[in-house]
């Protein structure tokens, strides 16, 4: 098994039948729906089984159906290298029929495949868009099958790739296998900014290094007592201020305003001197107590292995009267509002103005 990368970050799996495994980064021809394209191995043997199995592209237990056909020739890298200035063209026409028929969306990215049977484009869009005309105006122009993908902000990044404010290349397209929804939650766990300008990628959205990085936090987290909390020390009660899990200090302060900066070690064992365990400092429920906000994902999804869904409402059950006891009491009603409606105000049948006589 072999997993071959594509155009935009795209991965797929295929077999590779020869007895001599491919080197990494060669260019080979694979077997695609209705023809061949050119792709580059980015895994082979053990590896590339694992992948199979733990990516959201992955294959799982099955072996891929589909075939690495050979290595690409002198020939096929030329055509290949001739693509990709036809993909940017291809893209910009798109653009200008996307324009023409006046629909609210962005071709983001345009590929060809490397026999030219198929073109595919990479569009985002805030609504559902009706590109059925688009899609005739495509086929008539390119002469060969369409096709018309929406992708989500993070994909249309991952596509694109570039450089994050970090300085290295963006994680969904460097190594990040799958994109997983982050909330504004795992930011207040690692007590950064909730400003969204300072914690969003340049997709937009918040940094999928949020995400991946949280479960550090917490394990981390579970070796240090509460912010906040009253602990009995060598000193006496004091106060945690606040903790640092990277250098392992913890902030103090005593009733009478004094503050002390100690390693944790230290603080371990004044407090278990002090007659306190070192693991009880900060409970369970302690560690996710503060509400979690969604950034732009289901309910379904707020709640990770670490958030769980709350319990659902209680249903409200109201009895309901037989239908023969529900149409007496309507009847009833109707009989008195018609009564009341045939008199005046004070009992005395209406005038001809519709007033009491």
């Amino acid at each position: 098994m072999v997993e071959v990368s594509f155009r935009g970050n795209r991965k797929e799996f295929f077999l590779w039948e020869y007895p001599d495994a491919p080197p990494l980064n060669a260019a080979v021809i694979v077997d695609v729906e209705r023809g061949e394209d050119l792709g580059h191995i980015h895994a082979i043997g053990e590896l590339a089984a694992k992948r199979s199995g733990g990516c959201a592209h992955g294959c799982g237990a099955e072996m891929p159906s589909r075939k690495a056909l050979r290595l690409a020739n002198s020939k096929d890298r030329t055509q290949w290298d001739e693509l990709i200035r036809l993909n940017e063209e291809a893209r910009r026409k798109a653009m200008e029929k996307v324009r023409s028929n006046g629909l609210g969306m962005k071709v983001s990215d345009a590929e060809w495949q490397w026999d030219r049977k198929k073109l595919t484009l990479y569009f985002t869009a805030e609504k559902r868009v009706d590109f059925r005309n688009l899609v005739r105006d495509l086929a008539a122009l390119f002469r060969t099958r369409i096709e018309l993908k929406q992708i989500g902000v993070r994909d249309e990044a991952k596509r694109l790739d570039g450089i994050g404010r970090c300085g290295r290349q963006y994680c969904s397209a460097a190594w990040l296998p799958e994109l997983r929804p982050v909330n504004l939650g795992v930011a207040k766990e690692q007590r950064l900014s909730l400003n969204p300008s300072q914690i969003s990628g340049a997709c937009g959205r918040l940094m999928c290094c949020l995400r991946y990085e949280h479960d550090f936090y917490v394990q981390s987290r579970r070796r240090f007592p509460k912010e906040g909390r009253i602990i009995t020390t060598a000193t006496g009660e004091e106060k945690v201020v606040s903790i640092d899990i990277f250098s392992e200090r913890v902030t103090l302060r005593r009733e009478d305003g004094e503050a002390r900066t100690i390693l944790l070690t230290e603080f371990n064992q004044e407090v278990a001197g002090g007659g306190a365990t070192p693991a009880t400092f900060i409970e369970e429920d302690e560690l996710h107590a503060d509400p979690i906000f969604a950034e732009d994902i289901s309910p379904e999804l707020m709640y990770t292995a670490e958030h769980e869904m709350p319990p659902p409402r209680e249903k409200l059950v109201v009895d309901v009267p037989p239908a023969a006891d529900r149409d007496a009491a309507t009847k009833r009603r109707r009989g008195r509002r018609g009564g009341r409606r045939g008199r005046g105000g004070n009992g005395s049948p209406p005038d001809s103005n519709g007033g009491a006589a």
